[in-house]
């Protein structure tokens, strides 16, 4: 679980989450949900957010941002 969430520290400062260790497991299903990826397939999920970094980054923040916002 959350093996690139080191990758993603810049970003989540951008979204305004802190990631700390009680946390990690939900913005870990958050963000397998925005990039619409089973939970727990770490790879698939990272390479989805590469992706999706790379066609709108801005737009990934702030899916991310509204998603924890939102959540239950």
């Amino acid at each position: 679980m959350t093996c690139y969430f080191r990758h993603l520290e810049e970003l989540f400062k951008k979204a305004g989450i802190e990631a700390i260790s009680q946390n990690r497991q939900e913005i870990d299903r958050i963000i397998h949900d925005v990039v619409g990826v089973d939970y727990k397939n770490c790879p698939a999920a990272w390479k989805q957010v590469k992706n999706r970094l790379a066609q709108n980054e801005a737009d990934f923040v702030t899916m991310l941002k509204e998603a924890w916002t939102n959540r239950k």
